[in-house]
């Protein structure tokens, strides 16, 4: 027998976010964000990873599917581990998540539109 393995892939979801199962905010895949401050120390290994991607704060934002693809994490996981990263302040996005959604009554003119075209 030649020992453990260290494979990245055998470590369960729950295992990498804490035995988070949710996000605390609505964080979706199309979600950017960017690197704010803090010390990267104290984080768990695939938050250190997350904050890598960033560069030292000169990369700009990244959306949470890149960082899925990046890191090559479920998009889940990426989800809970970002909203973890915001809660804490080493991340932030630059538009609140409310504030970049369209209104209901701009989302029903557009298909109006639309079905004007057809």
């Amino acid at each position: 027998m030649t020992g453990p393995r260290h494979d990245p892939d055998l470590i369960r979801p729950y295992v990498r976010t804490g035995g988070r199962v949710r996000p605390s905010r609505d964080v979706r895949l199309e979600t950017v964000v960017i690197a704010a401050s803090g010390g990267t120390e104290t984080l768990a290994p695939d938050a250190r990873r997350v904050m890598r991607l960033f560069g030292g704060g000169g990369r700009g934002g990244l959306a949470v599917a890149d960082i899925a693809a990046a890191l090559e994490l479920p998009p889940s996981t990426v989800r809970i581990l970002v909203s973890a990263l915001m809660d804490s302040g080493h991340l932030t996005s630059p538009v609140p998540v409310e504030e970049g959604r369209p209104g209901l009554d701009l989302l029903q003119e557009v298909l109006r539109g639309l079905r004007e075209l057809v």
